[in-house]
């Protein structure tokens, strides 16, 4: 028995009736059958479910792996600068400024630190930053008073990068260093003077404020008025005139702090890119596939709908193109998802983390509902504009 002669045996039985009466109990509830039904269509039609699934899976998966990337960045962007910054809330960075080395994974200076005077009770704290051009590829070197001469401090993820273990000996540019691995991250840590032999002198200065300024919200109008270097909150803003500029991860409008907000902007760069235009067209075009082959449907069974509403199951219509437009979105995201975790994991392992890639799915399924009710919508509202002798007709 179809579903439409299912539906009409639910009417009374007397002759010339036409009276609709509830639909028959069955496991599961209404619900249940409006599943039942959905799926005896997938079946009916199982091409054009393929179809539709794989167009929208395809959009799905480059709208996951745009965010994925563009996540990634925000958490590197985020780490990066909590390097850089070291726990302090005043960063003098030379007029050159800095930048972030996508082979090193880290920021580096592109200028010698900045000379300035050091308000009273403040401590400055110049960090060599900079590149070795290593066998392997860019290195981000940085200086520290707290390492030893002769010894380098290497985190995991550089000494899996150069397969260093503790106590190997590593030559950089002829100094050969012994290897400490400690802690995460891409950086190689030195004395400030070998730093400064293998990456000459450009870094940037730290700044720690007094025990008695401690907490203030105001730091960074303060240090400006004391030193002289213009300051801001705003991690956009770079250094111009050839002069100093420093950042205060402190105070400032909003609710993001310094790192959330720097990492934003790493963030932006690849949504705002042309691969996140291109992914929020695909999207768009995988959306247009979905509801092309919805009005597809609509128009091979309109007499099968039109007995429906000429029984007063109109409502009914609706009940189940939005389940069957909801499984079909459902099972293109899963599709979706899956092939830009392998995609993503296959091409740039290096970026992508698996928690970049569980926000991007994440963020991608709040689309899903309301894609799938618009899916529904459009081509059941062209439905129920006519009249049920009209569906009826040839």
């Amino acid at each position: 028995m179809t579903a439409t002669e299912t539906i009409l045996a639910t009417t009374d039985g007397g002759a010339g009736s036409a009276t609709a009466t509830a639909l028959p109990s069955s496991p599961g509830g209404s619900f249940g059958r409006l599943l039942r039904f959905a799926f005896a269509n997938i079946r009916r039609r199982p091409e054009r479910f393929i179809l539709a699934a794989l167009g929208i899976a395809l959009a799905i998966m480059a709208v996951t792996v745009v965010r994925t990337i563009s996540t990634s960045f925000a958490f590197t962007g985020a780490d990066a600068v909590s390097r850089a910054v070291n726990g302090s809330h005043l960063w003098v960075v030379p007029p050159a400024g800095v930048v972030y080395d996508s082979e090193a994974g880290a920021l580096v200076a592109k200028g010698a630190p900045a000379s300035f005077e050091v308000p009273q009770g403040y401590t400055a704290h110049p960090t060599i930053a900079g590149i070795w051009k290593s066998p392997e590829g860019h290195v981000a070197v940085y200086g520290s008073e707290s390492v030893a001469d002769g010894t380098a401090s290497v985190g995991s993820d550089l000494a899996d990068r150069l397969d260093l273990k503790s106590g190997d000996s590593l030559d950089v540019d002829g100094h050969a260093l012994i290897v400490d691995v400690k802690g995460d991250g891409p950086i190689l840590t030195t004395s400030d003077a070998m730093a400064q032999a293998v990456v000459g002198d450009v870094g940037w200065t730290t700044v720690s404020e007094s025990a008695a300024d401690s907490g203030r919200l105001d730091l960074g109008p303060f240090f400006q008025s004391a030193s002289g270097i213009t300051t801001t909150t705003d991690p956009t803003v770079e250094p111009s005139g050839g002069k100093p500029l420093a950042y205060a991860t402190v105070g400032g409008q909003g609710v993001l702090d310094f790192n959330q907000k720097y990492a934003a902007i790493f963030s932006g760069q690849v949504t705002s890119s042309t691969l996140g235009l291109i992914s929020i067209i695909g999207l768009i075009l995988g959306f247009v596939i979905a509801v092309s082959s919805f009005l597809a449907s609509v128009q091979e069974r309109r007499r099968e709908f039109g007995i429906m509403s000429s029984i007063g199951l109109a409502d009914e219509v609706l009940y189940f193109f939005l389940v069957e437009s909801g499984i079909v979105f459902l099972f293109s995201w899963v599709l979706g998802i899956s092939a830009a975790g392998v995609a993503v994991w296959l091409v740039i392992p290096s970026i992508a983390t698996p928690m970049a890639w569980l926000q991007a799915a994440g963020m991608v399924l709040g689309f899903v509902p309301a894609m799938a009710i618009v899916g529904a919508l459009v081509p059941v509202h062209r439905l129920l504009q006519q009249r049920p002798v009209h569906l009826l007709s040839d």
